[in-house]
């Protein structure tokens, strides 16, 4: 582990791994959304409790989700450092003025950003997550197919203004972190160029308009129309 321990005490190491655990989260995202577009299926959550079964049953699933849980660790933990030695090396008298005419809002508050993620996360986790797969305090129901019903238990939630306006919160923050990050990833890989930045940038964009919007279109239904 020697290699490893080199590449995440050099600032370049450090960077390409936040890149490389970013992208991993952000193909993750995909992947999650258009397994949760179930709930509007229309099936009374049969679709939906069949994909939490499977999710939560397959072994490729459960090896990938320490894969999962590895990388958002890292991505944190490399967050953290990369700010306070950022914050450590500017000379005395950083000047904010020119720091803002040079970067865009988000870039400049990617730490906040990333806390009120980390406290959407923990969020979601402790309401679906734990209940889940630990049987955190909820009694479910076994539905027509004979999984268990945390169809009903997203409805429950969803239901309360504080799930409804806590994860829209999480999900604009999302969105910006995405805004910044999907481009800085590619850009910290060294696959920008003159050429095709401008396209990277531009689905970047869409991705982080799109997904955070695909998640909240969930609890706002579930709210408005269930």
């Amino acid at each position: 582990m020697g290699w490893f321990t080199k590449l995440i005490n050099s600032s370049l190491g450090r960077k390409l791994l936040m890149s490389l655990t970013g992208l991993f989260l952000i193909t993750f995202l995909v992947i999650h959304l258009i397994g949760n577009t179930a709930i509007f299926k229309g099936d009374d959550g049969l679709a939906f409790n069949a994909y939490a079964k499977f999710m939560s049953t397959n072994p490729l699933i459960h090896t990938v989700s320490y894969l999962l849980y590895a990388g958002i660790i890292l991505h944190v933990i490399i967050a953290i450092t990369l700010y306070f030695r950022n914050k450590s090396s500017r000379p005395v008298g950083y000047d904010k003025l020119n720091a803002r005419a040079n970067s865009s809002w988000e870039s400049r508050n990617m730490t906040l950003l990333g806390l009120l993620i980390l406290a959407f996360l923990f969020i979601h986790l402790k309401d679906f997550w734990w209940q889940y797969k630990y049987h955190g305090g909820y009694e479910f129901q076994i539905d027509a197919d004979g999984n268990r019903d945390i169809y009903a238990l997203v409805i429950e939630q969803f239901k309360t203004p504080f799930a409804l306006v806590s994860y829209l919160i999480g999900l604009i923050a999302l969105f910006f972190h995405l805004k910044h990050g999907f481009w800085s990833a590619f850009q910290t890989l060294g696959l920008d160029h003159k050429k095709y930045t401008p396209l990277i940038k531009a689905l970047g964009l869409l991705y982080a308009i799109l997904v955070p919007l695909g998640f909240a279109s969930m609890p706002v239904y579930v709210y408005f129309f269930k």
